[in-house]
């Protein structure tokens, strides 16, 4: 059975590699990448089932990716990863399409739920963000 497939878009190698290892449990990590330029054209190159995109990224930040991803590819499933717990950043990712929103330091529980729902098409939110609104 063919696993679903994963891109990372992480600039901190460390992070990258513990993002990968918690993935790799259920998913199939087709590809890694640093910067939202280089995260648009593996986009459009794997063509993978879910992306998920850290916000905070040199070159090209993951909401403005997720964005320009859209006008092309506009059933492409992205959960936004990061480390700022503010509802409002959530909502407008979720606004400019994300499927997902997960603070980094709840990646262990809650990234493959969220990878899980956007394959699903739905929507899935860190738990500390929805106790904040």
């Amino acid at each position: 059975m063919n696993r679903p497939q994963v891109l990372l878009a992480e600039d901190h190698a460390s992070v990258a590699e513990v993002l990968k290892r918690i993935l790799n449990d259920e998913f199939d990590v087709v590809g890694a990448v640093a910067d939202g330029i280089a995260l648009i054209d593996a986009a459009e190159r794997l063509k993978p089932d879910v992306i998920v995109a850290d916000i905070s990224m040199p070159r090209l930040d993951g909401l403005s990716a997720l964005i320009k991803m859209k006008e092309k590819q506009p059933d492409v499933k992205v959960v936004l990863i990061t480390m700022y717990d503010e509802p409002c950043v959530a909502r407008v990712a979720l606004d400019a399409g994300a499927l997902g929103f997960v603070m980094k330091h709840s990646a262990a529980t809650d990234l493959i739920p969220a990878v899980k729902a956007a394959l699903a098409g739905k929507t899935y939110l860190s738990s500390i963000l929805v106790e904040k609104e």
